[in-house]
């Protein structure tokens, strides 16, 4: 278990770099963002930490074997070599899925098949043991999937609203946003709670894998030992209310409480029902006002939204000075109806198939319209 992986941290398009940014800030060696994710390297302990830590993977994926195979009695050949018994367990099923991409391998289902075939170990179309393979240009790569469950799945949203946020994308917004943990959030239409829970998490110094289980406990060689010392224990910081959320759904408010309390942030939260007209600034220090509002393409037609975003706007610019916001949707004319002074938006990224970008300003000031 102590050799050098080739790792590779899975994420939505468009925030590969901010992905690489939170690897770095965590110790991953040399995290370089690429299409589709980040790579980085390490040993097995490295992996169990990237699932444990990392707030913004969806999966982390380890290179298992490379090489070149024009046909399908290559591929088996290949695949053969590969020492399986020292990585994957006899008594836990394995599921295989392939993708052909300008390869005289063409037929993926075909592809897949010889690879299972080729391990030796016993298959399963449920199977929680995921292997990957990619052949593009006649280049197999076969990866492990060690997450299984997507890493959004932290385990404690149950109530989930009408446009629900992934813990992952929210996670990096927040970064890019430039919240650290130590300041106010305030999410005035927060749905099921998920950016104010995932700044409650980050401001208590919990671990996002806290509460799962992973693949990569099915593996051979995994050290239940090694990993209970690595998850260690939850932190001791006392309870400091700095993250608020509103809506005007009573619904989402519940539900956005009960899933607070199954993340352990309710001394972190506060939820109540408010609509934007009625939004104030908590006592305090300025902080960061993110929101994921409805847009045309979520909800439908967008027409009637150019007032709720120029109500938002107007409540930002006369009563949150000092406060930066960010703000995600599909739709740039409804982000620009907020008069608020954006800087260049980033890259778009794919949220729940649709297209939306991080609109963000800087510390709102006197002088803004």
């Amino acid at each position: 278990m102590g050799e050098r992986l080739e790792i590779f941290l899975a994420t939505a398009p468009g925030l590969e770099p901010a992905l690489a940014d939170e690897a770095a800030a965590a110790g991953f060696d040399a995290p370089r963002a690429v299409p589709g994710g980040v790579e980085t390297r390490g040993g097995w302990p490295e992996v169990w930490r990237a699932n444990l830590e990392l707030r913004g993977a969806a999966r982390v994926l380890v290179r298992i074997a490379q090489f070149r195979a024009p046909h399908l009695a290559q591929l088996d050949k290949r695949t053969r070599r590969v020492d399986w018994a020292g990585l994957l367990r006899a008594d836990v099923p394995v599921r295989v899925e392939a993708t052909c991409r300008k390869s005289r391998i063409y037929h993926a289902g075909a592809a897949a098949e010889r690879i299972g075939r080729a391990l030796g170990m016993p298959l399963s179309k449920e199977a929680g043991i995921v292997l990957k393979a990619r052949i593009e240009d006649d280049l197999c790569t076969i990866s492990l999937d060690t997450s299984g469950e997507p890493l959004h799945r932290r385990g404690h949203k149950r109530f989930v609203g009408k446009a629900p946020m992934r813990e992952t994308h929210a996670a990096l917004f927040l970064r890019q946003c430039g919240y650290d943990g130590t300041g106010p959030v305030v999410d005035p239409m927060c749905g099921s709670g998920t950016f104010v829970i995932e700044a409650a998490e980050i401001a208590a110094g919990l671990k996002p894998g806290r509460s799962r289980r992973f693949a990569f406990e099915l593996l051979a060689g995994f050290d239940a030992d090694a990993w209970h010392a690595l998850r260690g224990p939850a932190p001791a910081a006392a309870p400091d209310l700095r993250c608020f959320g509103f809506d005007r759904d009573d619904g989402a408010i519940r539900g956005s409480r009960e899933n607070a309390e199954r993340a352990g942030v309710t001394g972190w939260t506060a939820f109540a029902r408010q609509a934007i007209s009625e939004l104030q600034p908590p006592e305090g220090p300025p902080g960061l006002v993110i929101v994921n509002p409805p847009y045309g393409g979520r909800i439908g037609n967008r027409k009637p939204l150019f007032a709720l975003y120029d109500a938002f706007g107007r409540v930002m610019r006369d009563r949150f000075r000092g406060w930066r916001v960010g703000l995600v949707t599909s739709d740039g004319g409804l982000a620009r109806a907020t008069g608020l002074p954006f800087l260049a938006p980033g890259p778009p990224v794919a949220l729940g198939g649709t297209r939306v970008t991080l609109w963000r300003t800087g510390a709102l000031s006197p002088g803004d319209p």
